[in-house]
């Protein structure tokens, strides 16, 4: 089986929350530390311009977005599950409310505390990403906002805490836990040192949730360069993908089509369909560096166009 590589960087929150799957499963894996802003040529090259941040690259297939790389990880290792029988649904629900929602408020609670500390070079590229200002002195009038929200939803999982179990579906660590990491391990590395800090302080459930989840680790990785991860791609061949023949959107495989996220780094991404299921869609496209490479995107949160 071919390795799995993360591209990503240390204080990236959403490629905390993969890390930390990794580290559920205690796997190997390979890192490529890719920079916080554009330009990312050595990253580009595999995505055809997608610019979030973590991607997955298995030999030259490509999976952007946690939604799917941890339904990947899940696929090529099985055991101990990210999502638990019966309520695999029930887990990726979770786990799309906290991405939508808690983390984008936690968001508003760090970049308030920190944003005029802030390279220039950061904000100019975050706001181009999110499509609206990241103003220093806007992003700290929003804080208190963002700060209620964040407690208010936080609120329901320490709700969900209160029976004693430790994780939020059970006795074990699952995908909507290592969705919540993420923004909780956000407002604590950032903002307390990894302490909790305002809303976390009035959350004691989950402040205790937070440091089972924290022993977790991050698995077993091995850093490489960023060029080798190209010289994998451009040595393998991507794996067969199918195109559902019944999907409801009419998308036959073959025809040129783009695939662009709903909210925030809105870059779309050209090539010919060759996969298409209920929860991804995948495109084969060409590089002059690195040759034939597939990638793959969630169907949920992505809008898919014909060329």
């Amino acid at each position: 089986m071919s390795d799995m590589i993360l591209h990503h960087y240390p204080n990236s929150p959403f490629s905390e929350k993969v890390r930390v799957a990794f580290g559920l499963k205690q796997v190997p894996w390979k890192s490529v530390v890719i920079p916080t802003v554009l330009p990312k040529p050595d990253l580009m090259p595999l995505t055809g311009g997608y610019r979030k941040t973590p991607v997955m690259q298995v030999g030259a297939d490509i999976y952007c977005d946690t939604q799917l790389i941890m339904l990947e990880i899940e696929k090529r290792i099985p055991s101990p599950p990210l999502l638990p029988k019966g309520r695999e649904g029930e887990a990726r629900a979770l786990a799309m409310w906290i991405d939508r929602n808690i983390f984008w408020a936690a968001v508003g609670i760090v970049m308030g505390a920190l944003g005029d500390k802030l390279p220039e070079a950061f904000l100019k590229d975050r706001s181009a990403f999110s499509g609206r200002s990241f103003d220093a002195a806007a992003l700290k009038a929003a804080a208190p906002m963002a700060l209620q929200q964040t407690y208010a939803q936080l609120a329901i999982a320490e709700q969900m805490l209160a029976d004693g179990r430790p994780h939020l579906l059970g006795d074990a660590p699952c995908l909507a836990d290592c969705a919540l990491y993420n923004p909780v391990w956000f407002i604590k590395e950032r903002l307390g040192g990894g302490k909790p800090v305002a809303p976390l302080d009035r959350l004691p459930l989950i402040a205790a949730w937070s440091e089972r989840m924290k022993a977790l680790g991050s698995g077993k990785p091995t850093e490489i360069a960023a060029a080798d991860a190209l010289d994998v791609a451009k040595a393998a061949i991507p794996e067969a993908t199918t195109v559902d023949r019944d999907d409801p959107s009419g998308l036959k495989a073959g025809q040129r089509i783009s695939v662009t996220p709903d909210d925030t780094g809105k870059v779309p991404v050209g090539g010919e369909l060759v996969g298409l299921t209920n929860d991804r869609v995948s495109i084969r496209r060409h590089d002059e560096r690195i040759g034939e490479v597939v990638v793959h995107f969630p169907r949920a949160g992505f809008v898919i166009t014909p060329a």
